[in-house]
């Protein structure tokens, strides 16, 4: 009954079935390790001590920035140079921006160092000037940003001194000289100081928000892909062999059978004639030559009869 899984139909659906089952199962399987990485990294950032609370180091001991560093209070020795506004950013639900200076190293490059946040608009508020000689800049340490940092608008046009995205990528552009792929958040504005420190932003990735809550439910579609897959194989497979049985015993009509005479055949169709043979008509006169003509009147009178019935 289920010789008709071998034919070759089936072995094409066999072979799909083979292949999409262990592929769903291991895409599930991929997707709900993403998900628990996500879990265990956001209880490793939550078991991390607070940024106050650790010895600060020199900023090239704690790069490159990782789940790990981000946060870790970073110390750099240098001179302030340029200044950029970054326009944009909120703080206790106040729109505001940040004040971006770059700390020029001894080794050459800029540090992006966020000095404050004050409220308002670039350009009407005015902003304190940065320290003057070599200072030495202690600020928790940050990875640079990107275009889904939340505060980030990437939609550009913005004037001159002004930056909407804090990365080395971005300021590389802007200035002639190297700059480091981090950036620091000064915590200690000084008490007279306009300036609202900027805390320390959770890194990306390590809490659980809407991504690994996405990866979670891609894997309970992945292995509803799976289950449904493998139903409507074997409801395939049961339909198929309940259509064989059907055709052993009897209970549908075999398609193949030859269907009826045509009742025109017996026309010759190339003379367009009747090739039927004539019946005999009773009243013309016999023929006792003729062998197909019954010599018995009564005989005859039965075929006549017979005719007309």
């Amino acid at each position: 009954m289920y010789r008709f899984l071998l034919t070759p139909r089936w072995w094409g659906i066999n072979l799909f079935v083979v292949l999409a089952i262990p592929f769903c199962v291991f895409m599930g399987t991929w997707q709900l390790g993403r998900f628990e990485d996500r879990v265990q990294t956001h209880d490793a950032a939550e078991k991390q001590p607070a940024p106050g609370t650790r010895a600060a180091k020199p900023i090239d001991d704690l790069l490159p920035v990782d789940t790990v560093t981000s946060g870790r209070p970073a110390t750099a020795t240098g001179r302030y140079t340029d200044q950029f506004l970054v326009p944009g950013r909120e703080l206790d639900d106040k729109r505001g921006f940040y004040v971006l200076n770059l700390l020029r190293t001894e080794s050459g490059k800029a540090l992006p160092v966020v000095r404050g946040w004050l409220p308002g608009e670039p350009g009407r508020t005015t902003v304190p000037a940065a320290p003057a000689g070599e200072v030495t800049v202690t600020g928790d340490l940050q990875a640079s940003e990107n275009a889904g940092t939340p505060g980030v608008d990437s939609a550009g046009g913005l004037p001159d001194g002004q930056l909407s995205m804090i990365s080395a990528a971005s300021l590389v552009n802007l200035v002639p000289y190297d700059v480091y792929d981090a950036w620091v958040t000064v915590q200690d504005t000084g008490a007279t100081s306009a300036l609202r420190p900027v805390p320390a932003a959770v890194p990306q990735g390590t809490g659980l928000d809407l991504k690994a809550f996405q990866n979670l439910g891609y894997t309970g579609e992945w292995f509803v892909f799976a289950g449904f897959v493998l139903f409507m194989w074997f409801r395939l497979v049961r339909r198929e062999a309940e259509a064989a049985r059907d055709l052993e015993l009897g209970l549908v009509p075999d398609t193949e059978t030859a269907a009826a005479p045509d009742m025109g055949s017996d026309l010759d169709t190339d003379k367009g004639t009747d090739t039927r043979p004539a019946t005999p008509d009773p009243s013309a006169p016999s023929d006792p030559d003729d062998p197909a003509t019954p010599d018995d009147p009564d005989v005859r009178v039965g075929t006549v009869r017979a005719v007309h019935e």
